[in-house]
């Protein structure tokens, strides 16, 4: 049997990372974009040169964006899934927030995912059987924190679009849900100082920041045969932060 091809934006690191191994693990082939190379993916791609694909591409620019679909439909066929994990992080009061972060914000983290859907959708809807598009977004969209207004706006509209989109391509069975981590020991936490860490992990019922492989089993589920009814839905793995 073939295996499955899922495409994993924002690969070079932190849960893109991890998730690449998983689906590698797993069986799957995956495809993967990021700015840069990273210094894991490497040794990724000579364990895996037949299963995985890597390309340089800028989530937001639609001409980069479509390059990168085109070659893993030229490797791999029509994809089954899709995780639109690609992101930026900006901090900043919103009153004194540059411009220019905030269009950064929304082009990578929210207009970024909408042209990869739409971009994959176009042949995911050409292979029988259905698919699976997962996009991560965070409870930061869900429960807002100082600082990071810009950020939290682009996470709320990924919600929005997992509901509105696993409408529209329901009857194809194509299912469409959002995954929402909490705080995450990753380099996107990094800018955290140590007293804000340390509030974090109190309010915390699990006691401790989450990591990539916390997070990476939920995902692995929902692109499997056992979710194909679970769809429109936000998954919050937060350890408890948010309860």
């Amino acid at each position: 049997m073939t295996p499955r091809t899922v495409i994993v934006t924002g690969s070079s690191r932190g849960l893109g990372l991890a998730l690449t191994r998983t689906l590698l693990d797993a069986g799957y082939n995956v495809a993967t974009c990021s700015r840069s190379l990273g210094d894991a993916l490497p040794a990724l791609l000579d364990a895996h040169p037949d299963r995985l694909l890597w390309q340089r591409a800028e989530i937001g620019e639609p001409v980069s964006t479509q390059s990168f679909i085109d070659a893993t439909v030229q490797r791999f066929g029509a994809p089954w899934g899709l995780i639109n994990n690609a992101g930026i992080a900006r901090e900043g009061i919103l009153a004194t927030l540059p411009l220019v972060e905030v269009d950064s914000l929304i082009q990578t983290n929210l207009t970024g995912a909408i042209q990869v859907a739409r971009a994959v959708l176009r042949h995911m809807l050409s292979r029988p059987g259905g698919g699976r598009i997962i996009n991560i977004s965070s409870i930061i969209g869900q429960r807002g924190y100082t600082g990071l207004t810009a950020y939290a706006a682009t996470k709320a509209g990924l919600d929005g679009l997992t509901r509105a989109l696993a409408r529209e391509v329901g009857r194809r069975q194509i299912t469409v849900n959002s995954v929402a981590p909490g705080y995450l020991d990753t380099e996107m936490s990094g800018t955290l100082s140590a007293g804000q860490r340390d509030q974090i992990v109190r309010r915390t019922p699990m006691g401790r920041l989450g990591t990539a492989d916390d997070v990476a089993p939920a995902i692995l589920f929902l692109l499997g045969d056992g979710a194909r009814y679970i769809t429109g839905q936000t998954l919050t793995i937060d350890g408890g932060i948010s309860c």
